[in-house]
């Protein structure tokens, strides 16, 4: 049953993963690519986490927390640089 529910949640995170690319390469502008993109790491982490919990792996969990510290300062970073032009004071 567990492994059933697992497989969903991972087929609905892979159609919303679609749809933030969608959203990234057609964004009216440079704003809701930058949102599409904080979006797409963030779908991308609770897919490999929930893929490490059907694997009962440790590894996928380390990876996560990687990716989502590289995905919030590169958003943190993208944010700076619209905002100032620039992105080291």
């Amino acid at each position: 049953m567990l492994s059933k529910v697992i497989f969903i949640c991972m087929v609905l995170f892979g159609i919303s993963l679609l749809l933030n690319m969608v959203r990234l390469l057609k964004g009216p502008d440079t704003v809701d690519r930058i949102l599409a993109l904080d979006t797409l790491y963030i779908n991308a982490l609770a897919l490999l986490i929930i893929f490490g919990v059907w694997l009962s792996s440790r590894l996928f969990f380390e990876a996560a927390l990687l990716i989502a510290l590289f995905g919030f300062v590169s958003t943190v970073a993208l944010c700076k640089y619209l905002l100032r032009g620039d992105i080291i004071d």
